[in-house]
């Protein structure tokens, strides 16, 4: 009885996933206390249900740790995926216009010679914008996402684009909310990464780290539906994002 809830629900909301963690115990307890007649949510009139929603997930590299010191982007990477399926992506060498500090090079394995010949952010970030698409169309998703925002928004800034109102939902937030404490080490994308089992491993460049992303994405999801959040507005509610 309680498979087959899990089961239908996650047919429901459009994510099928095989993982069965111990975070599940709360879920399948609460959808057992409800006969099968009465938990199939009714989306007419509540907003747009997950598994209808346009999310991109994003992940950048860059000179440094901040926009404000002087650090710019060197790598964008994103998915654009609805339905727990993949329907586009975008990747990207941008060149920051000054050589990379070493153990920038040491970290990600991008070097001065890989960005050399490769356009400068005012060519790439209006592309990567059409890309997103509107804040109506696009949920963005990224992990440590206000580290991610806040070097784009310098970057429109920089060339004169004002930065479109996109929601915005971090990983990191999301993972502390559904995946408890006692379940992992910390919430590095690395870490989650490991316990989602992803099929990539987060190599700190930006297409890796998106690929990891998503599957770790796509778990929260899941995982969210035992706190009884089936459409937009629920987990909007759920990680108390205006």
């Amino acid at each position: 009885m309680k498979s087959n809830i899990r089961t239908a629900l996650l047919t429901f909301l459009g994510y099928k996933f095989a993982s069965s963690n111990v975070g599940y115990i709360k879920y399948l307890l609460l959808m057992s206390q409800y006969p099968e007649s009465s938990w199939q949510p009714n989306l007419s009139g509540m907003g747009m249900g997950l598994s209808d929603a346009q999310f991109v997930v994003l992940d950048i590299e860059t000179t440094g740790a901040s926009p404000f010191e002087g650090s710019s982007i060197t790598e964008i990477g994103a998915i654009k995926v609805k339905g727990g399926v993949k329907l586009d992506s975008f990747n990207e060498l941008i060149n920051p216009g000054s050589s990379l500090p070493q153990y920038i090079t040491n970290l990600t394995g991008i070097t001065d010679e890989m960005l050399y010949d490769k356009p400068g952010i005012s060519a790439v970030l209006p592309t990567f914008l059409e890309f997103i698409g509107e804040p109506s169309e696009s949920i963005l998703v990224a992990h440590n996402s206000p580290f991610d925002i806040s070097f784009l928004k310098s970057a429109a800034k920089s060339i004169g684009i004002t930065w479109p109102n996109y929601r915005t939902i971090d990983t990191v937030k999301f993972a502390r909310y559904v995946i408890e404490r006692f379940e992992v080490a910390n919430y590095k994308l690395s870490t989650l990464a490991d316990f989602v089992g992803t099929s990539t491993t987060p190599s700190h460049r930006a297409m890796k780290d998106v690929e990891s992303t998503v599957e770790v994405f796509h778990h929260l999801i899941e995982r969210v539906a035992g706190f009884e959040v089936f459409t937009v507005p629920d987990l909007m509610n759920f990680l108390k994002i205006k």
